[in-house]
């Protein structure tokens, strides 16, 4: 499902965020990214979203080359993939329901069927309550609970996470990973970066570990065992 071979970030200045990266996750896998801070973990998530482009080397995701995708089929590419990153990037001129229904109007679902969906992605993290409020007034992990609920509202074959549960205290941690672990069983791909080597040792998957840009650990496991690591906490 996403194939990274001898892939390069080099930012200007000369920042290299990545180096000589090659990696590959499987459909339906769980994989934690973890590593120092700078390591080049969200780096790597954004080069899966195509957020970013590599300096050089060849990323595929779904078959699709990225390094090749052109700018119109970004957001067609993205229709498929939940994204929770730590800048949330979210519409502080709408309601928190407004910010969750939004990835399905994009998909073109609208009316009852998309509203009940909204409630339901806000109920699993808790937030049903503060459908009319505005982002703004939400505390820190009210709204990286948003983000989750817009990145899970569009039911994503493939979910990018950069430190999901870092905002949240340890039950409403569990409980988000409760709810991506849901996900994980009935076959989505889950990359989630962290530094709680307790939550990785709880859920099981495969953990890749990042040094300075370089992937020193992981890459050559296989995703055979993968359903193994499914553990409940």
């Amino acid at each position: 499902m996403i194939e990274f071979s001898e892939v390069t970030k080099r930012y200007p200045g000369g920042h290299e965020a990545l180096a000589n990266v090659s990696l590959t996750i499987a459909q339906g896998e769980l994989v934690f990214l973890t590593g120092h801070s700078g390591a080049g973990k969200s780096t790597l998530l954004k080069l899966m979203a195509a957020i970013e482009r590599p300096t050089s080397g060849q990323i595929i995701v779904n078959g699709q080359s990225l390094g090749r995708m052109k700018r119109a089929a970004l957001p067609y590419f993205r229709r498929n993939i939940g994204l929770i990153f730590q800048d949330h990037k979210l519409l502080y001129d709408r309601s928190v329901f407004d910010n969750v229904l939004l990835p399905l109007h994009i998909q073109g679902l609208t009316g009852p069927d998309a509203a009940k969906r909204a409630r339901a992605a806000l109920d699993k993290v808790g937030l049903l309550g503060r459908e009319r409020a505005r982002p703004i007034t939400l505390s820190g992990g009210e709204q990286q609970r948003l983000c989750i609920a817009r990145a899970i509202v569009s039911r994503p074959a493939l979910m990018l996470a950069d430190e999901p549960t870092a905002n949240l205290d340890d039950a409403y941690a569990r409980e988000i990973m409760d709810t991506f672990l849901a996900f994980h069983q009935v076959g989505v791909t889950l990359v989630i970066s962290t530094h709680d080597q307790n939550l990785i040792r709880r859920y099981g998957g495969r953990t890749l570990t990042l040094a300075n840009g370089h992937l020193t650990e992981g890459a050559a496991e296989s995703p055979a065992g993968r359903d193994a690591a499914l553990l409940t906490p």
